[in-house]
């Protein structure tokens, strides 16, 4: 990275206050989170700092916090940290999978009951991203073992010929989707579930060893690619519509801001975990587009708005689109030093993240939003089914990598 004296300042800076962030807050906050008595992580932790030791666990958040102390330990090489991942890891095989049927819950009781026994793909996916990931830090194979069964479920029940369905009942009968619905729409396929279909295969690829599985994961990434290229992403919008009918209809005029940067710099990873830089696979004129939309529509030259629905704004801040636009400008950047302009917004995001989403009383973490005067919005939880610290923690492992 050929950075001016300014530009070397700004990444300085952002990593050495990443990293005091995540060290004393973020780590010993999800430390906190460790349920000693029925395994697992607690599920629930509301806006007054209460923690509810009955909630309900998810395993959108279990998965991540699986990956999370993973990577953790990966970056920091804590020893302890590999700890917490096992103990996610043995809470997993113990509750949400589902030994008759195969696959994962969507959640289970806080003493590992199965709750909502929906069978729903974007649960299977993070749960090989976290498993894979989980096996790169621990060398546990049947951690890897248990990731690509996943992934032959996936393959096998949660798809037709043209792309990935998403919810299902226990026994993979297909179900309503309302769990990856918004915006008054029921969806059949979804680009979110689609974006981490791929996100989780990427990580699965990269850490498999057996040619012949690897060959098998990196077939189904390649159709993946083509599904964004020629069924997602709009070129006349510069973006990727979002909620589908079965035919790949998009069912509302919707821009996920949030989305679409942090697709940009996912597609770019899996382009190069597979290699593909150059070839016909190659999605950088895509990915370019998106980053420079995101820039030029949403960026306000401090922080990033999470959508817009039929042309209005939704002006509310979200933990995660935050996180997403640091990481996706940081790679506009790392893609060409010569646009220093998205250093500079990463450095501005991340600059509102640590005045407004960061918690500062005792005790606490992120909080889920803030209005457009960075006032938190109320009610909103610190630990639920989706809030969680993939997104804050991914940016930090990120911004590590890549600076």
């Amino acid at each position: 990275m050929n950075a001016q004296p300014i530009e070397k300042e700004k990444i300085e800076t952002i990593k050495k206050e990443m990293n005091s962030e995540f060290r004393d807050h973020m780590i010993p906050f999800w430390k906190c989170m460790r349920d000693e008595e029925n395994g697992g992580y607690y599920g629930l932790f509301d806006a007054d700092l209460k923690l509810d030791k009955k909630g309900v666990k998810g395993c959108i958040l279990n998965s991540r916090i699986m990956w999370f102390f993973s990577n953790a330990y990966l970056t920091l090489g804590d020893e302890s940290m590999l700890e917490y991942a096992e103990h996610s890891y043995r809470f997993f095989e113990k509750a949400f999978w589902d030994s008759e049927e195969g696959g994962v819950y969507w959640s289970v009781t806080a003493d590992g009951k199965p709750l909502d026994e929906t069978k729903h793909t974007y649960c299977q996916a993070f749960q090989i991203y976290g498993l894979s990931s989980y096996y790169a830090a621990s060398k546990d194979e049947t951690a890897i073992n248990r990731a690509y069964q996943l992934f032959r479920i996936i393959e096998d029940r949660c798809r037709d010929r043209d792309g990935y369905l998403e919810a299902f009942d226990r026994k993979f009968v297909p179900a309503s989707n309302e769990k990856l619905s918004e915006n008054g729409v029921m969806a059949v396929r979804t680009m979110n579930t689609l974006l981490h279909v791929m996100e989780a295969y990427t990580e699965l690829y990269r850490v498999l060893t057996d040619d012949k599985r690897r060959d098998a994961v990196k077939s189904k990434l390649t159709e993946i690619l083509d599904i964004f290229r020629f069924k997602i992403f709009d070129p006349s919008k510069e973006r990727l519509e979002v909620f589908f009918d079965k035919d790949y209809d998009s069912l509302i005029d919707l821009h996920s801001f949030g989305h679409d940067i942090e697709a940009a710099w996912l597609i770019d990873r899996t382009v190069d975990v597979l290699e593909y830089k150059g070839t016909e696979h190659d999605m950088a004129d895509i990915t370019e587009v998106l980053t420079g939309k995101i820039y030029e529509c949403a960026y306000d030259g401090r922080s990033v708005p999470a959508e817009s629905e039929c042309g209005r704004v939704l002006q509310d801040r979200i933990w995660w689109v935050e996180c997403e636009s640091v990481i996706g400008f940081l790679n506009g950047y790392n893609r060409d030093n010569s646009k220093a302009y998205y250093l500079d917004a990463a450095y501005k995001v991340w600059e509102f993240i640590k005045a407004y989403m960061v918690d500062k009383r005792d005790g606490s973490e992120w909080y889920w939003g803030v209005d457009p005067d960075g006032k938190p919005l109320k009610d909103k939880e610190f630990v639920s089914p989706w809030k969680c610290p993939y997104h804050n923690g991914r940016m930090f492992f990120e911004v590590l990598r890549r600076v």
